[in-house]
């Protein structure tokens, strides 16, 4: 049997959760919501990055990945 937890919230925080949760189970729910943002962050710093660096940069780190995984290889 799993361990449950109680988080407090206000009430109308919880309102809207309940409306946009649906039929889902709590646990199911936050965890999608979760994973949802941290992709939505990451995809974000991802973006401010690639703004950042430049066509040659982006090609040097490519290069860079390619000949590290080669690497990598068994022999």
């Amino acid at each position: 049997m799993s361990n449950y937890s109680t988080i407090s919230v206000p009430e109308e925080v919880k309102r809207v959760l309940e409306r946009a949760k649906g039929e889902k189970e709590w646990g199911a729910f936050l965890l999608e919501i979760y994973t949802e943002a941290d992709l939505a962050k990451r995809t974000k710093a991802f973006e401010r990055l690639v703004e950042k660096l430049s066509d040659r940069d982006l090609e040097s780190i490519g290069k860079s990945s390619r000949e590290f995984r080669e690497g990598l290889k068994l022999k």
